[in-house]
């Protein structure tokens, strides 16, 4: 599948807006509404999909990323074990075949004990287990990517950003809204009439609780994409080890680059954890050499190549 500037400008708005109207974006973009609704669907039948999560952040969930070195034999079948777990929001193969990362969010800790005390050291063909816990988004996530590179201008952005939840006002989210959450996370897009005849519910509640929901900032809609489709094949994780007087500028300045979708401080021996995608082993050269190595307090450099994504997008339900 081939895509041009106008379905890059439509993957970045639904980024901003997941359930932006096919109206109102056909207008921000200056086509018709069958142009992005026959765009939107061509791109949804190659793999595109808008998804919403909990905002782990907002909701103070305990959010952990985990580093799991295994035996080569059996590294698939443990990203497949823990991608089909419901509190793993995303799960990558990496490092040869040899590595699987994941991010695991929880409402409380009594989970988090169980995977990390219990059954992740007692799995067999495990070799290690490194967990870092997430302590401040940058880029990507419940935060948004918006601040790398766009197809769309600073207007455009402007008009498709939804409002900030107001300060003040917890975020929550109720076992009554799981089964909202889960239609979601299988097509964000869902209509109110979909969703109301798959729950059971009167259309105006099904209303009701979403904008409460989106009002409040518990969850957020995310794209989950082939970045190859985009025209960037090659992923890789990036740990950084940052003194930590320069961390949180170093972290900012990641923010900003176009390379970086996700980029987070965390605990452990490494500080810093990026996810970046380059069209080329050369791009990833001159962007760690010529974008990292110049900044003031990066002490340490680990990149490793992620050769597949298991689990991208998926909500705590």
């Amino acid at each position: 599948m081939e895509v041009d500037t106008l379905d890059h400008q439509i993957v970045d708005a639904l980024r901003l807006d997941g359930r932006v109207p096919f109206s109102a974006l056909a207008e921000i973009l200056g086509v018709s509404d069958q142009t992005v609704a026959r765009r939107y669907r061509r791109m949804r039948d190659g793999g595109l999909r808008v998804a919403a999560l909990p905002d782990g952040v907002r909701l103070g969930y305990d959010m952990w990323m985990i580093r799991l070195q295994t035996t080569p034999d059996s590294a698939g079948a443990i990203a497949e074990a823990l991608a089909r777990r419901p509190d793993t929001t995303w799960v990558t193969l990496g490092s040869g075949g040899t590595e699987v990362t994941c991010v695991v969010q929880n409402p409380g800790t009594a989970d988090r004990e169980t995977l990390l005390l219990q059954k992740l050291p007692r799995t067999p063909r495990i070799v290690s287990v490194r967990a870092h816990c997430l302590m401040h988004h940058f880029a990507g996530g419940p935060i948004g990517g918006e601040a790398r590179g766009t197809h769309l201008s600073a207007e455009q952005v402007a008009r498709l950003r939804p409002p900030v939840p107001p300060p003040g006002i917890p975020a929550v989210l109720t076992g009554e809204d799981r089964p909202l959450l889960a239609a979601l996370n299988r097509d964000g897009r869902l209509g109110y009439p979909a969703l109301a005849a798959a729950l059971g519910w009167s259309e105006s509640t099904v209303r009701r609780r979403l904008e409460h929901l989106r009002a409040t900032g518990a969850i957020f809609f995310d794209v989950e994409m082939d970045p190859a489709l985009l025209g960037y094949p090659a992923r890789f994780l990036l740990w950084l080890t940052v003194a930590p007087a320069h961390l949180a500028a170093v972290g900012e300045e990641l923010a900003r680059h176009e390379e970086v979708v996700f980029v987070a401080a965390t605990t452990g021996e490494t500080n810093l954890m990026a996810t970046v995608i380059c069209r080329d082993m050369a791009q990833l050269y001159t962007y760690v050499t010529r974008r990292i190595g110049p900044l003031r307090g990066v002490e340490r450099l680990e990149s490793v190549p992620a050769l597949r994504h298991v689990k991208q997008v998926a909500a705590v339900v």
